[in-house]
């Protein structure tokens, strides 16, 4: 057990001062600023606290927070097997470009994804016109949020699921159409069982992003209180508005949420390691 415990053999001062510095830099990044979070929200009492989060602004931008991630958490998962079946089940050309693109989220800035958008979809740009004069509104408006949530979110799906899928391969699929399965019952059958951990942990994932978004939306929102802002922009403008004891109740908003997508990104990754473990 101890050979298993420190397979470097390192000493034990050594040990302990890497765990030291992993404790420390736990307690200064995360479990400090979080303690800051509330500390600061409940400052002035129950009272202020509960006032702040029941605001009807407050409340608006918790409501468009889970709409928007609610579009895009199934869009993002349609998405993510689509282009991780497609790159990990068939030989085409641009294969590896497509796979370069995937990551382009990741390398863009979010704001500049924003302007992306407001420059496409505009009022002041041709397309933009077009839209407006068949009413339909894409920035400043929740169409907007929607696009630009779903874009800098797109990625985390798809990696999750293109690793997982090239790891186990194509044998029991082709099995199963060498028996006589049809395409849509090899999915629903084979395929989807063996990727369900890997496919609920990326949309955590994409779950946990798009709930704190705040770049891109930020640019294509506008700021219209009761209309255009989430969660991340509510806290903004409070704080702008040097209301900080409402600026930190409605921010402790957003850890409780983080903390249980961290808990149930836990329970999903325990499971993600068993089934990686067993063999196929």
């Amino acid at each position: 057990m101890q050979e298993i415990r420190n397979k470097n053999n390192d000493p034990a001062a050594v040990q302990f001062l890497l765990t030291g510095l992993a404790l420390l830099f736990f307690t200064a990044f995360i479990f400090l600023p979080l303690a800051l979070v509330f500390t600061q929200a409940f400052q002035k009492g129950w009272e202020l606290y509960f006032e702040a989060v029941r605001d009807p602004f407050t409340l608006d931008a918790v409501k468009l927070t889970l709409l928007t991630a609610s579009i895009v958490v199934p869009l993002n998962g349609f998405f993510g097997v689509t282009a991780a079946w497609a790159i990990t089940k068939f030989d085409f050309r641009g294969k590896s470009a497509l796979k370069t693109l995937l990551d382009l989220p990741f390398a863009v800035s979010p704001v500049i994804a924003g302007l992306i958008f407001v420059l496409l979809a505009g009022s002041r740009t041709a397309f933009g016109a077009w839209l407006g004069e068949h009413g339909i509104k894409i920035i400043f408006s929740t169409p907007g949020i929607v696009i630009a949530t779903l874009f800098v979110t797109f990625p985390f799906v798809a990696r999750e699921l293109i690793p997982l899928m090239e790891s186990q391969g194509s044998e029991e699929e082709e099995a199963a159409l060498t028996l006589g399965a049809r395409g849509w019952q090899v999915f629903w059958k084979i395929t989807l069982p063996n990727i369900r951990w890997g496919l609920l942990y990326g949309m955590i994932l994409c779950t946990a992003r798009s709930i704190g978004e705040f770049g891109a939306v930020s640019v294509v929102s506008g700021h219209i209180r009761g209309q255009t802002n989430t969660i991340p922009l509510q806290v903004e403008i409070l704080y702008s508005e040097y209301n900080f004891t409402a600026s930190f109740a409605v921010a402790s908003l957003l850890v409780f949420l983080a903390l249980a997508i961290v808990l149930l990104k836990g329970l999903i990754e325990k499971k993600f390691q068993k089934q990686s473990l067993q063999p196929h």
